[in-house]
């Protein structure tokens, strides 16, 4: 046995994120290993087990390790401990941020009496319709005992359903560029498949418990220890807790709905709060929008709120929770302002702003299939970021004219093995058919890192946003992208179908991959494709000129592109709000990349979550972007914004943000415009 003793310098401790790179690591041995903390001890390969120890930034841990490759287990955490658990910038501004006094209380909600209140806005729209309470239904539970094996499988099935439906709802969200989202119920899976978890219902179920009975009385045991430990972050893992807790109990009593209870006619939610999976499950035909007692507009509800267009408030305090269902409420997502019981003329007023909304959402649908011109007569291609054929499909009706983005990452993932040649050919050519002669534009697998598969031999990494993804790990393993490629080229046949090489950081990277496709079109004696790559690392922006002599086009990825120039985890919850794309670091390296381009005759798009934001659109394509690829639902509105636009002007304005000094500078500029 082997043991080290280290101090955690993570800022907040050893909460989810840093706590999930520590176990992760430790599942890569086979070993044992476990952490203690105090009086306190945890199996390393747990996240539960690992939270619950409830390590704040500078306590010390000490790691036992034993087995047979207990020395390389223990190298491998010290190094992963001393390099930050994936918070290494974190860490580094810690040191150097001086104290903050603390902050001031925020002020108390205004009264309901007065039919009034004003929360925070987290999802555009406005809504007009009756309230209703939503409240968890509570679970009858079984305490009949069938026997150990009996008990067993049920929970072992209830399991395998949960785990396909949070396949599923991860899927949907990364569809809707969710990533947050997709993110959360990662964390839903890492919990279901928690060793200490499920041997602590097996316990029970030994000691002649239903599955039902052990599920519950365990889940609640280790949510009520996150929460006794008087830490927000830990308190939001014991809601996680109770979410995935809630999901397997459903199945194992034979709930056969997901638990709401809604009326047959459209309503406005009320809730204290709503988790993950209540928020993905929300019917659209009878949610017109919802509001919380608590939460923020980074939380997960609003997150998902934005992704489904419901109109959302959140924070809006305990009071609303004593409404009463069926009144009237005007729920205002962009100010946050809540009216109940509105009289005559604020009802009208409402429904004025609202019809005024509704309309200009139904003239864009309307004219989606026209070109996005603007005004004086320059035109923006506007395509779509898909997931699959159907995705393909809907884009058609949308307005799409063409496909900017098509992540193939959807073959691939929540499966043993990958897709043979086969399968996927199948597919790049019932989307390539479904969109006509429209471009289709193929990125290559951008998986690894912090997006693993489980048939793909990944070494643990403690940066994995730095580590071997995308293009790097597919040139790793030539013959996952040799067959990727095969499957494109054959499939080209059948539609306009382009190639795109995602993470591309030097021309090296570039060249293997093109050399690539070209020994394959050879070997079938394929047409030449259109090579591009997406461009998401800063030293691509500024190599752009050179980079723009071999390939025909590139595709602005922005989020990543974001998150590397301002060292911000797109995904922190402490500093997500602060990566922002319009930051002028990140509109400076989009002209290099327009400039680059065009020096080469060659033409940018940008497939980002920018290309869809308003203030974004006219800035963008002021810097002399030619294509915005967006997801599916925003076609419409951005083509309709796009023709409301002049070049000129959009040229003026793009020059003003580049010498702006902040993203909220540049926000100003467009508000003030």
């Amino acid at each position: 046995m082997k043991q080290v003793e280290l101090v955690i310098k993570n800022p907040t401790g050893l909460h989810a994120r840093p706590a999930k790179v520590f176990v992760n690591a430790a599942k890569q041995f086979k070993s044992d290993v476990r952490v203690y903390h105090g009086e306190k001890k945890a199996n390393a390969k747990s996240l539960i087990s690992m939270l619950t120890l409830g390590v704040e930034t500078g306590n010390s841990i000490r790691i036992e390790v034993d087995g047979v490759d207990e020395a390389d287990a223990l190298a491998a955490l010290e190094t992963a401990v001393a390099t930050g658990l994936g918070e290494e910038e974190h860490i580094a501004a810690a040191k150097q941020a001086p104290a903050t006094p603390s902050p001031e209380p925020a002020p108390p909600t205004p009264p309901v009496a007065d039919g009034q209140v004003k929360g925070l806005p987290a999802a555009p729209g406005i809504a007009i319709g009756p309230i209703h309470q939503l409240q968890q239904t509570e679970l009858e539970v079984e305490e009949t005992f069938a026997g150990t094996s009996v008990e067993e499988n049920r929970l072992q099935t209830a399991i395998e359903q949960a785990r396909g439906q949070l396949h599923t709802l991860r899927r949907q969200m990364q569809q809707r560029q969710a990533s947050s989202e997709a993110a959360i119920f990662e964390v839903h899976l890492e919990i279901l498949e928690d060793p200490d978890l499920l041997d602590a219902v097996l316990a029970r179920i030994q000691q002649k418990k239903s599955a039902a009975q052990a599920w519950q009385a365990t889940i609640e045991q280790r949510a009520a220890t996150l929460a006794s430990l008087n830490d927000s972050l830990l308190a939001a893992r014991a809601a996680d807790i109770h979410d995935v807790g809630y999901r397997v109990l459903r199945l194992l009593v034979g709930a056969e709905d997901s638990g709401l209870r809604l009326p047959d006619h459209p309503v406005i939610i009320v809730a204290e709060d709503l988790t993950p999976s209540v928020t993905a499950a929300l019917p659209k035909d009878r949610v017109l929008g919802f509001c919380t007692a608590v939460g923020g507009p980074t939380a997960h509800s609003a997150i998902i709120a934005r992704a489904l267009s419901l109109p959302a408030v959140v924070s809006a305090g305990p009071g609303i929770l004593a409404w009463s269902n069926g009144t009237t409420l005007i729920l205002d997502g962009n100010s946050g302002l809540l009216t109940t019981e509105p009289d005559a003329e604020a009802l009208a007023q409402a429904e004025a702003t609202r019809e005024k909304w509704l309309a200009q959402k139904s003239a864009a649908a309307a004219a989606a299939d026209q070109p996005a011109v603007t005004q004086d007569g320059h035109h923006v291609e506007v395509v779509a970021n898909i997931g699959g054929l159907a995705d393909a499909e809907t884009a058609v009706t949308a307005g799409a004219e063409g496909v900017g983005l098509l992540r193939t990452e959807f073959l691939f993932l929540d499966r043993a093995e990958a897709p043979d040649e086969e399968e996927q050919f199948a597919v790049y050519r019932d989307i390539a058919r479904a969109m006509g002669q429209r471009p289709v534009i193929v990125r290559t697998l951008d998986i690894g890192g912090d997006k693993p598969l489980p048939y793909i031999d990944v070494p643990p990494e403690t940066n994995p946003f730095l580590g071997e993804r995308g293009i790097r790990l597919c040139l790793a393993r030539p013959a996952l992208l040799r067959q990727q490629l095969r499957a494109i080229l054959r499939a080209a046949e059948y539609g306009r179908l382009r190639i795109m090489f995602p993470m591309v950081s030097d021309i090296e990277e570039l060249r293997q991959a093109r050399a690539m496709v070209n020994e394959v079109a050879a070997e079938l004696s394929a047409p030449p494709v259109e090579i591009g790559i997406m461009i998401e690392v800063p030293s691509a922006a500024l190599m752009a000129d050179r980079l723009a002599a071999e390939v025909d086009f590139f595709s602005v990825g922005t989020n990543d592109l974001t998150q590397y120039t301002l060292a911000i985890d797109r995904q922190h919850p402490a500093l997500a709000g602060k990566s922002d794309g319009l930051h002028p670091a990140v509109l400076r390296l989009i002209e290099r990349t327009v400039q680059g381009a065009k020096a080469a005759g060659k033409w940018v798009g940008v497939c980002g979550e920018l290309a869809a934001e308003a203030q974004a659109v006219p800035i963008l394509i002021g810097l002399g972007v030619a294509e915005l690829s967006v997801s599916v639902p925003a076609i419409p509105a951005v083509k309709a914004q796009i023709r409301q636009l002049t070049l000129s002007e959009t040229q003026e304005l793009a020059n003003r943000a580049l010498n702006c000094a902040t993203a909220a500078e540049v926000r100003a500029l467009v508000v003030d415009d």
